[in-house]
């Protein structure tokens, strides 16, 4: 649909400020879910040292977070299907605030991987159904801006992260990291008072038949989605888990340089994401995702391998630019494409799907980098999920501007 269509698209009763506490409520639970996820990306050194364990064994603690997460997304994005968006999201949440204070009292490795793997379940249950419940609420003709803001929260979430490695560790530990996870139990208090039912949701009321017949008669579709975010979360996870420890182990950078590098890239994210977001509403979902991944392919030199600080700095800072661009079309894109009756379900099962299959790319990493070193692996998987990632979004559909009513 072209984008002077999008007029004819019918009113929504909800208004401005609804829509605008929807959006910030799911931005900010993306954000804190990240928070929560990227903590251990900065602090793997630590706790494999206080653990008495390889580092590889710690990055596989990411990959049982990852692997668990279609599980979150299957039950939780069921449940906002069936009987609404709001009270799945604030169960969410507490669940991941509970589980990421637990991790920080783990008083071994068997336990800490055991609390990871139950902190994916929760990780993987808030991402569709935020999506589902924010892009119900957004105007259609400003959608995919808003998709990069909602999901720049993930950029947000590595920021916070960041900043907490820079602050907090030095003085207090890896565990107190974990311990400040806890405090995005209190946006359920937020969303109980300020944030409205999803109307598109009430308007549709799926029954078990309705839900089962819209997976059926999707599952093409499905499969599709499920090979896209396979590509995109190895594009993400292959240019973020490892790269703290890229710039530690194999630049010799301290803590602090690798905090600050890490906010920086992180800011082009967050720009990149809003930037590929409202790009996507003008020149389509696919062309914008397609464009920034070729181009986070092409600066992979300036990533890796300049020989001076700041050179590598606006190397990192333009690739998760690149990266996050793409990434910032993901919830308008696959809300679209989800059917009205199984929104939920169905864009947070394919995302987390997405998220299994690719979440061997830290452990894979660390274990090659051994072998091959840091610059050669990282250089060497970036390019590849790069290319792969590109054939994959040209190759699918889109439905841009689609109401996002079952009616219409």
């Amino acid at each position: 649909m072209p984008p002077a269509a999008l007029s004819d698209a019918p009113e929504r009763s909800i208004t401005s400020a609804e829509a605008a506490h929807t959006l910030l409520a799911s931005f900010l639970g993306w954000a804190l879910d990240a928070f929560d996820f990227f903590v251990l990306v900065f602090v793997m050194p630590a706790i494999a040292r206080e653990f008495h364990r390889p580092l590889s064994h710690i990055a596989f603690t990411i990959t049982a977070t990852l692997a668990l997460r279609p599980v979150g997304a299957l039950v939780f994005g069921w449940i906002a299907d069936r009987y609404g968006r709001r009270i799945p999201l604030m169960i969410d949440v507490v669940f991941y605030s509970v589980v990421e204070v637990l991790s920080g009292l783990a008083p071994s490795y068997g336990w800490f991987l055991f609390l990871r793997a139950v902190y994916g379940i929760a990780m993987g249950g808030e991402w569709g159904v935020g999506a589902s419940l924010a892009m119900e609420a957004v105007s259609p003709r400003w959608r995919g801006f808003f998709s990069g803001l909602l999901q720049e929260g993930y950029a947000v979430g590595y920021l916070l992260a960041a900043a907490a490695f820079f602050f907090v560790f030095p003085h207090f530990g890896w565990r107190a990291m974990f311990f400040i996870g806890g405090a995005p139990a209190l946006l359920t208090v937020y969303i109980r008072t300020k944030v409205p039912e999803s109307e598109a949701w009430a308007r549709t009321r799926p029954d078990m038949a309705q839900i089962r017949h819209a997976i059926r008669d999707n599952l093409r579709l499905f499969l599709y989605l499920c090979l896209l975010m396979t590509a995109m979360n190895f594009v993400s996870h292959g240019t973020q888990d490892m790269y703290p420890t890229f710039l530690e182990k194999a630049r010799g950078l301290d803590t602090r340089t690798v905090a600050t590098i890490a906010l920086i890239y992180n800011v082009g994210a967050l720009l990149g994401g809003l930037t590929f977001g409202f790009l996507s509403d003008r020149i389509g979902r696919r062309r914008a995702m397609a464009t920034a991944v070729v181009c986070a392919g092409l600066v992979i030199p300036l990533w890796i391998y300049p020989s001076t600080l700041v050179v590598l700095t606006i190397g990192a800072f333009v690739m998760q630019f690149m990266v996050q661009g793409a990434w910032g079309v993901i919830p308008a894109h696959l809300t679209e494409l989800s059917p009205p009756e199984v929104r939920g379900l169905f864009s947070g099962l394919a995302y987390q799907t997405g998220v299994l299959l690719a979440s061997g790319a830290a452990v894979s990493q660390a274990v090659l980098a051994q072998r091959y070193g840091y610059p050669a692996t990282l250089a060497g998987v970036a390019a590849l999920v790069m290319v792969t990632a590109a054939v994959v979004i040209m190759l699918g559909s889109e439905r841009l501007g689609r109401n996002l009513d079952s009616a219409a």
